[in-house]
């Protein structure tokens, strides 16, 4: 394929993607809003399939914010101890169920400044939930959306999560920035690997400048 603009890439990745997974949606288990935020706290550097196999016994003990912010931190350490880092992230769940309660009424907050504020969410967690719970056009970018984007073309030379984050909002059809966050994720989970990714088996290699440069751009997450 020649030389496509940035505009013509965007418009023919977005398009494949929504021809072969035109309703993605995460592979974290959860079944309110509140256990969705747990679920992606946990999930940071460990994979869905290993937070999948410990919360169901969490949630059973602690299915709201309310019933969580009544343990300790070790008692919850003791639910997520499989998980990575699980003395912080046990310490984390507790103090962010205990300030929803307090400074939220016991719901989860809708916009991503506050959700920042609370304890262990950062920028991804954050656009995760404000994007699936609360419908807002908003980019989560982790290591398999900073990877991909950058090895198809999507980014151009963004150094930070922020600058990746930015460059996908600004070409990324309002109505479909949601659905893209997934689709990257599970493109870069199954198929664009980090050490060896698929490409015979890709219909994204006619488009994609990893494929056709034999000196992609630096992809690696800062």
């Amino acid at each position: 394929m020649g030389e496509m603009t940035l505009k013509e890439r965007y418009g023919a990745v977005l398009a494949w993607f929504e021809a072969e997974n035109p309703n993605p949606v995460s592979e974290l288990r959860y079944e309110t809003p509140f256990q969705l935020l747990v679920a992606v706290i946990l999930s940071a550097q460990c994979t869905d399939k290993r937070v999948n196999m410990v919360t169901p016994e969490l949630f059973r003990a602690c299915p709201d914010a309310e019933a969580l912010a009544a343990h300790t931190p070790m008692q919850i350490f003791q639910f997520i101890r499989s998980i990575s880092y699980p003395n912080s992230k046990a310490q984390h769940l507790v103090a962010m169920s205990r300030q929803i309660i307090e400074r939220h009424n016991g719901r989860l907050p809708s916009t991503v400044r506050e959700l920042m504020q609370l304890p262990g969410v950062g920028r991804k967690t954050a656009n995760v939930i404000a994007s699936v719970i609360f419908h807002q056009p908003r980019m989560a970018v982790d290591t398999h959306v900073f990877r991909v984007a950058a090895r198809i073309g999507l980014t151009v030379d963004a150094r930070t999560v922020l600058a990746a984050e930015r460059q996908l909002v600004a070409n990324i059809p309002v109505h479909l920035i949601a659905r893209a966050h997934h689709w990257l994720i599970l493109h870069g989970r199954y198929l664009c690997l980090a050490k060896k990714p698929q490409c015979r088996d890709c219909g994204l290699a006619a488009y994609c400048l990893y494929h056709t440069d034999p000196k992609p751009p630096d992809e690696s997450l800062p």
